[in-house]
């Protein structure tokens, strides 16, 4: 059956809900720094002795200290800049992965040549399973995929526990889910692997500048984040916070020009030049800064708070409408009475990150409906996150892959999620499904 679009294409309003790929808007403070920096400073910090090299240092080592006192974190010389979440996780795993094999080498008089075990789940992402797998062709790596469960996507930490092995070097854990917005219990992994010695690394992709992350409450060794989401800087920017006291646990990725013991052929040992090889992304960083200072000036309880209203509209706007969710308190005649809801139904157990699924239309159908007759910006598709949309039952039904996804940032008003939960229902009402 042929589909039919019944909207009127010239739509003027455009509501961004799409904040789980890239936050936007941006606070203004984010580009004006980024001009300040292109038009006035341009200069290549730790590269010379002038003030403009110097006046791009101070942006750097600014940006270090807003991020460390965000995250609670020990020192800011153990920020360390990277180009995404992607690339943090990579310099984490790999970096792990890689110095525990040569210190079992050494061990072994150099014929130890087991590889190591890492533990991760099934919502985690591709930055995580992807440099696994990469390990694994190398046979540098073992690693255990621990379930979730398949309503909301939480992982037990008994079931983490019961994973980690004696040769156990890692475990990774996707803090909040870009699929069903749940939120893992960090806290309790944390402590776990701690008291065994293994490394805790923390996917932040989603969670940073959305909840409140306590680095040495949640005894959290490596925290990956982008810059350019919750924290709401530019794209192209993130980092890796190492919590001091595990650097020798975590071998270098990149080596190269630092402006910093040049006299020497090999990288330096100090924090942070010793991951970070040539030039700084420093106009990124500039903006950067600025979106944490905002998150830092406002607070981030206050953001979190406003996105459990945001979660606490859309939760009860779903309810009222029939959509089907876990606490099976929904209306079975209402307008979104063919859509589930992935995750948990619990406001604080969740990010404003909201994955549907329609009983006959396919996740780009929903999207596509949703821009082309209201103007809202939603992703359809897998997320990058095949193991999550197995484990919640959404990879593939008839030929459609994953859900239609809305995702919050602070920028997101109340009449903004109310607009777009009466869009749902007439966008569900009117499409007609393709025949597949």
């Amino acid at each position: 059956m042929a589909r039919r679009n019944p909207y009127d294409p010239l739509v003027n309003r455009r509501v961004y809900l799409d904040n789980a790929a890239t936050s936007f808007p941006k606070p203004p403070s984010v580009f004006d720094a980024m001009v300040r920096y292109g038009r006035d400073v341009g200069a290549s910090p730790g590269r010379g002795h002038y003030s403009e090299s110097r006046e791009g240092a101070r942006i750097i080592a600014t940006c270090r200290q807003r991020l460390c006192t965000l995250f609670n974190g020990e020192s800011a010389d153990h920020v360390v800049f990277a180009l995404n979440t992607s690339d943090a996780l990579n310099l984490a795993i790999k970096g792990v992965v890689r110095a525990a094999i040569r210190e079992k080498r050494a061990r072994g008089g150099g014929g130890d040549a087991r590889p190591a075990h890492v533990v991760t789940t099934a919502m985690d992402h591709n930055s995580v399973l992807r440099p696994l797998n990469a390990l694994k062709e190398d046979g540098l790596v073992e690693w255990t995929l621990v379930e979730c469960d398949p309503q909301t996507g939480r992982v037990a930490p008994s079931a983490v526990c019961h994973a980690m092995r004696d040769d156990t070097v890692l475990v990774a854990i996707n803090h909040a889910s870009n699929v069903s917005g749940v939120i893992q219990p960090i806290a309790q992994i944390g402590k776990a692997c701690h008291e065994k010695g293994v490394l805790f690394l923390v996917d932040a992709a989603q969670s940073a500048g959305h909840v409140p992350i306590d680095v040495r409450e949640a005894c959290i060794d490596l925290l990956a984040f982008p810059g350019h989401k919750g924290l709401l800087g530019p794209q192209g920017t993130g980092g890796l916070y190492i919590r001091p006291g595990v650097v020798h646990r975590v071998a270098t990725s990149r080596e190269g020009g630092t402006g910093h013991l040049s006299e020497h052929d090999v990288q330096p040992d100090d924090m942070p030049q010793r991951y970070e090889a040539g030039s700084h992304n420093t106009i990124g960083i500039a903006g950067l800064s600025e979106g944490v200072q905002w998150l830092l000036d406002r607070g981030i309880a206050a953001c979190r708070a406003h996105e459990l209203e945001l979660i606490g509209v859309m939760l009860d706007g779903l309810r009222a409408r029939g959509c089907r969710m876990l606490d099976g308190q929904a209306s079975p005649s209402g307008p979104l009475s063919q859509v589930r809801l992935l995750g948990p139904t619990e406001p604080t157990q969740r990010v404003g990150t909201f994955s549907f699924l329609h009983d006959t239309l396919t996740p780009v159908e929903i999207a596509m409906g949703l821009e082309s007759g209201f103007g809202i910006l939603a992703r359809s598709g897998i997320h990058c996150a095949p193991y999550a949309h197995r484990t919640l039952g959404s990879m593939e039904r008839d030929g459609a892959l994953g859900a239609c996804r809305l995702s919050f940032g602070p920028f997101v008003t109340v009449d903004d999620v109310r607009y777009a939960l009466d869009a749902m229902a007439q966008v569900c009402a009117a499409i007609e499904p393709a025949s597949r």
